[in-house]
């Protein structure tokens, strides 16, 4: 209870930190279209937004619209922003679910066979290049991951999330607005292979960043568990050390994985900014970065705000989950 109630503070927070930074820069209406409207209707569109009065006032009918689940409406094109979110939201969705995967499938292997074989040199490489997932940038990481496999082998497509031809065949049938999905309910391999060439660097370049964070987690709690009662019991037993680490030491290394998932999918969030936009995936980061060249500073609060509630309930989530699996953190 007292971990869903702190929610509200952290969302509070956040929104009224961008609400008060973004109305530094003056009203969003002049900061959106300043310039390009004559004076006299700059200042009725700024009169009808309501963004000559008080700032506190603005600010407590900015909180009752949240509350409503009312996040504005974008000034560019004058689209209600909880649309913009339903939108591109489940493509960003789709891109964070792609790379948790490929996070899953590295780092949690590689964590096990660093444990397995530590202090040897294949443990040494896989933790320098653990470091080094971590630490490339995502928008090199992506330019790089173009540059080699799309244009100079040309195996992989350069951006978007399906060719012209797929998602105009999937818009069609009126899906989910989750690519893999619809092309798998389509029961057309050629849509299914095409969402996941292009799926394929997007996943590579986000995943491998927490794929790092994940090698380096299982192989430290694993090698802990190594000097625990339980496992000097099993190795004298004459256990083999693959079977210690198979069945005596993953499962309590996973226990930190899930504590972290929420951090992680915060992460991710951040790094789709960029990996959207690197790889022209139209999700909620795509747009994001497009409303912010615009300087369309509502439709930029309002995915600020949503995606400040996503992350706090993941993480509490993510807290109900690792009680179930260590009974321990219930106490």
């Amino acid at each position: 209870l007292l971990r869903f109630l702190l929610i509200f503070p952290t969302v509070l927070i956040l929104v009224t930190l961008v609400f008060f930074l973004i109305r530094m820069t003056g009203d969003p209406i002049t900061a959106a279209l300043g310039g390009r409207l004559p004076a006299d209707q700059l200042a009725q569109r700024i009169h009808e937004a309501g963004y000559d009065r008080p700032i506190f006032v603005q600010y407590l009918e900015y909180l009752g619209q949240i509350v409503r689940f009312d996040f504005g409406t974008t000034i560019t094109d004058k689209q209600p922003v909880v649309q913009v979110i339903a939108t591109y939201g489940l493509a960003t969705f789709e891109l964070v679910m792609y790379s948790l995967v490929v996070a899953f499938a590295v780092g949690i292997p590689l964590g096990l066979v660093a444990a397995a074989l530590r202090d040897r040199w294949p443990d040494a490489i896989l933790r320098v290049s653990a470091i080094l997932f971590y630490a490339t940038p995502v928008f090199f990481a992506g330019l790089v991951a173009k540059l080699v496999f799309s244009v100079w082998l040309g195996w992989l497509p350069v951006s978007g999330r399906a060719n012209v031809r797929t998602e105009i065949a999937l818009g069609r049938k009126g899906g989910t607005g989750i690519y893999l999905i619809d092309a798998i309910a389509s029961g057309n391999p050629a849509y299914i292979g095409d969402v996941l060439s292009h799926a394929i660097l997007p996943a590579l370049t986000l995943g491998l960043l927490t794929a790092g964070i994940f090698l380096r987690l299982v192989r430290t709690n694993v090698i802990g568990t190594y000097n625990m009662p339980y496992v000097d019991a099993a190795r004298s037993r004459g256990v083999g050390e693959y079977r210690l680490v198979r069945r005596h030491a993953y499962k309590p290394a996973l226990i930190p994985i899930v504590t972290v998932i929420g951090m992680q999918i915060a992460m991710m969030l951040g790094g789709a900014v960029l990996t959207e936009t690197t790889f022209e995936w139209k999700g909620l980061g795509f747009q994001l970065v497009h409303y912010l060249t615009a300087r369309d500073y509502v439709a930029v609060q309002g995915i600020v705000a949503m995606i400040a509630v996503i992350v706090a309930l993941t993480n509490f989530l993510v807290d109900i989950i690792a009680a179930f699996i260590d009974p321990r953190v219930r106490f």
